[in-house]
């Protein structure tokens, strides 16, 4: 990435002496002999949205599973809120954390899978109650006070006594977006959230995250697909390429006038012009 690239990271966002809520230092993770991450460095700021772009196979998702401890990194520290995620301090250095520590640590960020991972046997108020119950300890009565709460917000409360198999696959999304805001995350990550629709339910879905990017001031990582949806959603774009940072910066700046020969390939591919449409 060059100085130029790296000059206009956050021009579209007042970080206004924030600490960032999430830091990725020199992180990189291999599988085997292919290594997908390569040394990221990478801040994500509080109530700040950062898009996530880029090829397959370019280390997106990956970047998202290692916060969800989903994976583990095979280099560099990772942190939260200002505590580290895979390391905890013991006598002054930095050692592997334990399942407790990535428990408390992750208990922070909410996460929106491509295939909704919704419970089958469960009632869709049910789906949304469990883990408050169980990780938060909420009483039953405070869970599903604020479960209902969220499946209105998305749209779906009228739906809380049926089961997933009998909502359609953007349904299903809504209710998983719910799901995890009931939680109450400081950190929301959306992994390709429409890629696993019909394109006629993509649109509500993205709907629905719009609404909750402009209604709070909860930090949001999307890594998405669709162009647009990034363009209006996002105050930074990254585009990932090859397991890096290729380049970034605000979308007004970033699909309007890309500074790279590989970005501006890959833009030609959604069929994007010159101001990012």
């Amino acid at each position: 990435m060059t100085e130029a690239t790296e000059a206009q990271d956050l021009t579209a966002f007042d970080i206004d002496g924030k600490e960032p809520i999430i830091k990725y230092r020199n992180v990189s993770k291999s599988f085997g002999d292919n290594e997908v991450l390569k040394g990221i460095d990478f801040d994500l700021y509080p109530g700040e949205r950062v898009a996530i772009i880029g090829p397959s196979g370019s280390g997106k998702t990956t970047l998202a599973r290692l916060l969800m401890t989903l994976e583990t990194p095979s280099e560099g520290t990772i942190e939260v809120d200002g505590r580290h995620l895979w390391h905890k301090e013991v006598n002054g250095k930095l050692v592997p954390a334990d399942e407790k520590h990535l428990h408390k640590i992750r208990g922070d960020i909410g996460m929106v899978f491509q295939h909704f991972n919704l419970f089958p046997h469960m009632s869709i108020l049910r789906n949304c109650i469990e883990a408050p119950i169980k990780v938060l300890g909420l009483s039953k009565k405070e869970a599903v006070e604020r479960a209902k709460k969220m499946l209105d917000k998305v749209g779906m409360l009228e739906k809380a006594d049926d089961y997933p198999a009998s909502l359609s696959g953007g349904q299903q999304q809504r209710v998983a977006i719910a799901r995890a805001l009931v939680m109450r995350p400081k950190v929301m990550l959306f992994d390709e959230p429409t890629s696993a629709l019909d394109p006629e339910t993509v649109g509500e879905v993205l709907n629905v995250i719009k609404d909750i990017a402009k209604q709070g001031d909860m930090s949001m990582m999307l890594i998405t697909h669709e162009m647009s949806f990034a363009r209006d959603v996002a105050d930074r774009v990254c585009f990932f390429d090859e397991g890096r940072i290729q380049e970034q910066g605000p979308p007004s700046k970033l699909f309007a006038h890309p500074e790279t020969e590989r970005l501006r390939d890959f833009l030609k591919s959604f069929h994007m012009n010159g101001n990012g449409e």
